[in-house]
């Protein structure tokens, strides 16, 4: 997959896609119909996204929101076969731009595309002006076709980004995976942290949580892939997310502890999927409570994963 943040001065192999465009966090099923409507070979596949989300840009001291970072985002949507990411940078010129003016600069003209599909709540352009109706009308006037998704639903619930949220705040996973179509990751590189982990028999890798909407804080089953390194690949484990109450931590961070593993993971890139909720954060009575727990933990997360 080639990952283009310019939209001007492209070469011919990268313009002629048909694009889903929106700004699909989480990428969940709702995304993936989207996608799976551009699809029309033999142009390539193409995903027009903006970065930084609009609603970051415009609210940059809001609470974190986001499901996914850029990266997850982009390895989430290479699976799912898009050849052509188009990460378009929402700034002020963005921002100020009216919908016909990014319909023929950025669409017609910057990109070259042939075909994009987007939800039927899409708004685009200055004050959102832009409507799905509009977007077919610039298409037929500009060259390309315009095709619009139905909204997804499970049970009678529409499938949005705000759903997962929601059932990821409340300690439910799997009713976050059931939307979005696979386990919610977070990834990212392993930092030093203060590796008391390793002195009590658990090693655990560090991950930093900036700009993202936090699931429940607690210990939870999961799946990790190792993405780069020698110790490239898949594992169980158990993770801590939260802010450590017995070590006085107020910073919130995710910590996980791989199922026999051996090796050095710093700097390397991990890919955290959360499984179940297994409980809360405790504020344990010393040291061998808490090793009696992380063992426990472990235990119940290695039936879980089993399971699977």
């Amino acid at each position: 997959m080639r990952r283009l943040t310019d939209w001007t001065g492209l070469s011919g192999t990268d313009r002629g896609a048909s694009v889903a465009m929106g700004n699909f966090d989480g990428v969940h099923l709702g995304h993936r119909a989207v996608i799976d409507l551009a699809r029309r070979p033999p142009a390539p596949l193409g995903v027009l996204t903006f970065e930084p989300h609009p609603r970051e840009y415009f609210a940059p001291d809001a609470p974190p929101f986001r499901l996914m970072n850029a990266e997850s985002r982009a390895h989430r949507l290479e699976k799912l076969g898009v050849e052509r990411l188009y990460e378009v940078r929402f700034d002020a010129r963005l921002a100020g731009m009216e919908a016909e003016a990014f319909a023929r600069e950025v669409l017609a003209e910057g990109l070259g595309i042939v075909h994009v599909t987007v939800g039927t709540n899409f708004c685009f352009g200055k004050g959102r002006g832009g409507t799905v109706a509009l977007l077919q009308e610039f298409g037929a006037r500009l060259g390309f076709g315009v095709t619009v998704a139905d909204l997804v639903g499970i049970g009678g619930q529409e499938i949005s980004s705000t759903a997962i949220r929601a059932a990821l705040s409340e300690g439910r996973p799997r009713d976050a995976a059931a939307m979005l179509g696979h386990w919610h990751r977070i990834e990212g590189e392993v930092i030093h942290g203060e590796k008391r982990g390793r002195a009590l028999g658990y090693p655990t890798a560090n991950m930093a949580l900036d700009r993202l909407h936090l699931p429940r804080f607690g210990v939870y089953a999961v799946k990790a892939d190792v993405l780069d390194g020698p110790q490239a690949g898949s594992y169980g484990g158990v993770a801590s997310l939260g802010v450590r109450p017995m070590f006085g931590a107020d910073a919130p961070n995710l910590e996980t502890f791989l199922f026999d593993f051996a090796g050095d993971l710093y700097g390397r890139h991990l890919s955290v999927a959360f499984v179940d909720y297994l409980r809360p954060e405790l504020h344990l009575d010393g040291l061998p409570a808490l090793i009696d727990q992380m063992a426990a933990d472990s235990d119940r997360a290695r039936a879980i994963l089993a399971q699977l």
